[in-house]
């Protein structure tokens, strides 16, 4: 057992990537702003940093209508991922990401990674955060055909380790993950990392909002992952 560890029970924290644990909100706008204007599509960053956090799919209805042409679809979501992929290298964890990981095992919860991402951006950033001594799986955009705020990338997050909502917690940052942790049944804890406002995490409904995972980190026994279920 390493000093960071402790005995697994049941309880699952489910932790968002993008956003929550790496710095990579901005860096996506950014590269979904480009690929958009490749093809025709001048979107404000503002509007399209309000879509982020959802499904490739759903980022477009968001920013270009769902009556669109959905032919170009995979070829922006491609340009998308290559732009994005310049950043890899450049992508920052937040103060306290992955002591609050270790932090929250060592309290007996058992570690998720809980990504709609796609298999190659989830390795990269996973690897930025350095911290897989605690970190038992992860999910990414194959593992759902649904993504957030459906509730699908939740359940599949807990089916990877055969867990029941009422033994799991999520942390996120956008209200698309408040919200599909709720339709799975998940209490979900905010974080002010992605750009979201308080107000907007609450009304979303979580439980409780924090501004970073440092302030998470340090008040960490106060709130839901103090102690996993018995």
């Amino acid at each position: 057992m390493t000093p960071h560890s402790a005995p697994h029970g049941r309880g699952v924290a489910l932790f968002d990537l993008d956003g929550t644990l790496v710095d990579t909100t901005y860096p996506h706008t950014l590269a979904w702003w480009l690929a958009l204007r490749q093809h025709g599509h001048t979107v404000p960053m503002a509007r399209i940093h309000r879509a982020v956090g959802m499904g490739s799919d759903r980022l477009l209805d968001a920013v270009l209508g769902p009556d669109r042409d959905h032919d170009r679809d995979e070829d922006v979501s491609a340009a998308h991922g290559t732009l994005y992929a310049t950043w890899f290298d450049r992508l920052t964890p937040f103060d306290g990401a992955a002591e609050l990981l270790r932090a929250t095992a060592a309290r007996g919860w058992r570690i998720v990674l809980a990504s709609s991402a796609s298999e190659d951006e989830v390795a990269a950033v996973r690897a930025r955060l350095d911290a897989d001594d605690v970190i038992e799986t992860a999910t990414s955009a194959s593992d759902v055909a649904a993504f957030k705020p459906a509730p699908d990338l939740v359940e599949a997050a807990l089916e990877a380790v055969g867990a029941a909502p009422g033994d799991a917690v999520l942390v996120g940052d956008t209200v698309w993950d408040v919200r599909a942790a709720a339709r799975a049944g998940v209490p979900c804890i905010g974080l002010l990392t992605g750009g979201t406002t308080r107000r907007e995490l609450e009304d979303a409904g979580a439980v409780l909002v924090h501004d970073d995972p440092l302030s998470l980190l340090r008040h960490l026994d106060a709130g839901p992952l103090a102690r996993p279920p018995a």
